[in-house]
């Protein structure tokens, strides 16, 4: 008797040793087909989906004809140091010009520039890149503050990236040649500011557009020194159908008889209500398009916000926000 339940636990522990087998192959092949379609990289603060193609989509800064900082998605190839590949496509060469040539932006590094190394802190967030000499080679303030800003916008897309520490032949740097204090570890600030910074108690950024050549638009982000006690989504659409300052250079999508009616944030989502003037009824489709995109990028600038409805009279319009303001 004692054999036969000896034999019956050995016969169910092999028939679940199979089971399990089986099952464990079965989920594996599984794995394994969705890894053929898609490669998932994944560090500890982000999880980044690669293109097929072996191709990242990446937000590079790029300046127009005004100085204007603009975001530009690009895709590059993913590829280790993804940090430093990103840079080097935003260096001036006959190459990257001739990419842009179309869009009237031009190049933010200086010819000839060299990434000679970075490294990153993962408990600070605080990138340390390291230049060659070249990189000091800058016409004037405005540039360099410029080639500064467009490089800390660039690397802080990267969620594992807080803050960028500059240095140019592997020593740390007070100032750059004409004068642009870079001495501290440096963070997103103000970028494309427009206003004065002694009147303001908070400011907001909102998105206008400006044009290149051969008629391309592009959405630039502006920084708008407000009154508000503190940066707010109300005040941030508000100046957005306001419309850029006069003498910016800059337009907007949304029509002058388009007014903003008021927003109320609920569970991640902004509802956005705002009213129509005849004219834009008339093409009521096109505006609408143009009208959420603007917004949609003005309310990127607030974590707290997920997703967009506007309310244009009884009909709602439900949209996310959008991930990248420029494409190229």
């Amino acid at each position: 008797m004692i054999n036969r339940r000896i034999a019956i636990f050995a016969l169910v522990g092999i028939l679940f040793f199979s089971a399990v087998t089986l099952r464990n192959k079965l989920v594996s092949d599984d794995i394994s087909d969705l890894v053929d379609e898609i490669e998932i990289v994944v560090s500890d603060d982000e999880i980044q989906i690669v293109e097929d193609d072996g191709m990242r989509k990446t937000t590079l800064y790029f300046k127009d004809e005004n100085g204007y900082l603009v975001p530009v998605m690009r895709r590059i190839p993913w590829e280790e140091g993804i940090g430093k590949t990103t840079l080097r496509n935003m260096i001036d060469t006959p190459e990257l010009r001739a990419a842009l040539d179309n869009t009237g932006l031009l190049p933010l590094i200086p010819s000839g520039t060299e990434i000679l190394g970075m490294t990153i802190d993962p408990d600070t967030g605080v990138c340390k890149v390291d230049f060659s000499e070249e990189f000091l080679n800058n016409e004037s303030r405005d540039d360099e503050e410029n080639l500064i800003k467009g490089i800390i916008y660039t690397l802080t897309e990267f969620p594992t990236i807080s803050e960028v520490k500059l240095m140019v032949g592997g020593a740390e740097i007070d100032t750059l040649k004409n004068g642009t204090n870079v001495a501290s570890t440096l963070t997103r600030d103000n970028i494309n500011y427009l206003g004065s910074l002694e009147e303001a108690r908070s400011d907001v950024v909102v998105y206008y557009k400006g044009e290149g050549s051969s008629e391309f638009e592009y959405f630039v982000p502006v920084t708008i020194p407000t009154m508000a006690p503190v940066s707010n989504v109300f005040t941030a659409l508000d100046i957005l159908f306001e419309g850029p300052p006069e003498g910016s250079g800059l337009f907007s999508d949304i029509p002058r008889d388009a007014e903003f009616q008021g927003v109320e944030i609920k569970d991640g989502t902004a509802y956005v209500e705002i009213s129509l003037g005849a004219e834009s009824m008339l093409t009521i489709e096109s505006t609408l398009d143009d009208v959420i995109k603007n917004i949609g990028l003005t309310l990127s600038e607030f974590e707290e916000i997920e997703s967009i409805e506007v309310l244009v009279g009884e009909d709602a319009i439900n949209t996310s926000i959008p991930v990248f303001a420029n494409e190229y």
